[in-house]
């Protein structure tokens, strides 16, 4: 029986590094050289990138498995929508012929089509249908059509990522895109991955917190963020995550990226703020990890923080990674957001938004469903 035991685990250590190894979707692996670059930064301590805050707080492994047992084999009452989402969908002509005043594409979850000054953006471009590095290891989207076909969208100046979590950093999609693609601008590490996926050293550009590089006219800034990163176990950590500002002579755009509630909000408001609109995470939280996702009415508070006009919450309506109800998101940030009097811009799937003239008032188009 001991034997019997003993191979199992070694033909599972074995299949695992095989897997990881050799499976193309983990990604790249940060290099001794480039652990020795990044020590410069303020943000890398002791081999590994670290929040301001030193978090987060790591889960016992007991507390792992409860959370894991959960989430696999517990049924959460509302956790999908009982129908397909529906979209609005957009053709690739719209978006290569577009010229008029910006405008953002919302593809769900914390992905974006952004069009700006005659630039056209991706925002966290993750359009395949399961946010893991194999479509059996995760639940598919709650939509099962995009508002385009990856292979029609049109080239693209910039794409922007936010860190190399795979709802955020998906393969599929960049491994279509990266030879329409202009120029990659991504934080600290993550161009490794793109390296691996065959995307050219010199169209990627790697930043630091409160770093900025001017793009046609527009202006990107990586800013803060807390969270942390990594694509599988033995790699966490080893790259950067951020959020960004993107400003151009008329318009301020902030983009959470992932994070928990924290003072660096604050801080991006006092640097770059006001903004005229800002996307903020909004989704896939849990008091077992409150330091890198924000609840609800943090998201409202953060919207404030940085000084926004108005605020989208994103990462939410696409896919269940957390425990709770898939609208309950939306319905306590709509509260708070009322509560706090920051305008709540909430569009379905697909629907553009036109940042000088911000809809209002809007379908609770979740209430459909």
């Amino acid at each position: 029986m001991l034997i019997t035991i003993v191979i199992l685990i070694a033909t599972m250590v074995v299949a695992y590094l095989l897997f990881v190894n050799f499976y193309p979707s983990f990604g790249g692996n940060v290099s001794k050289a480039d652990k020795e670059r990044y020590s410069l930064s303020e943000n890398h301590r002791e081999g590994a990138f670290v929040n301001k805050n030193r978090v987060p707080e790591d889960m016992s492994f007991g507390e792992m498995l409860k959370v894991a047992r959960k989430f696999f084999f517990e049924k959460v009452p509302n956790a999908r929508p009982e129908n397909n989402l529906e979209v609005q969908k957009i053709d690739s002509s719209a978006i290569a012929d577009y010229n008029s005043p910006t405008r953002l594409i919302w593809f769900g979850h914390s992905s974006f089509l952004l069009q700006m000054e005659d630039k056209t953006i991706l925002i966290d471009p993750m359009l395949d249908e399961v946010p893991a590095p194999h479509p059996m290891l995760g639940s598919k989207r709650f939509n099962s059509e995009a508002p385009i076909a990856l292979e029609m969208i049109p080239a693209i100046d910039a794409v922007i990522i936010s860190h190399d979590h795979y709802d955020h950093l998906d393969y599929k999609s960049i491994k279509e895109l990266k030879d329409r693609v202009e120029m990659f601008y991504v934080p600290l590490g993550v161009g490794v991955h793109l390296q691996a996926w065959d995307v050219p050293e010199d169209r990627i550009l790697e930043l630091d917190w409160w770093q900025e590089v001017e793009f046609k006219g527009l202006t990107f800034a990586c800013t803060p963020a807390q969270h942390f990163s990594g694509r599988k176990f033995n790699n966490r950590m080893s790259t950067l995550w951020s959020s960004w500002v993107i400003l151009s002579d008329k318009e301020r755009l902030f983009f959470s990226g992932d994070s928990g509630y924290s003072e660096h909000f604050k801080d991006i408001g006092n640097a770059y703020g006001p903004f005229d609109f800002a996307m903020m995470e909004c989704g896939q939280y849990n008091e077992k990890w409150p330091d890198i996702h924000m609840f609800p009415e943090e998201t409202a508070q953060a919207g404030l923080d940085v000084r926004a006009q108005a605020i989208m919450p994103i990462h939410w309506g696409a896919f269940k990674l957390a425990l709770h109800e898939w609208t309950d998101p939306i319905i306590r940030v709509q509260k708070k957001a009322s509560e706090l009097g920051i305008p709540l811009v909430t569009p379905r799937i697909g629907e553009p938004i036109i940042i000088n003239d911000l809809p209002k008032p809007q379908s609770e188009w979740w209430m459909e469903n």
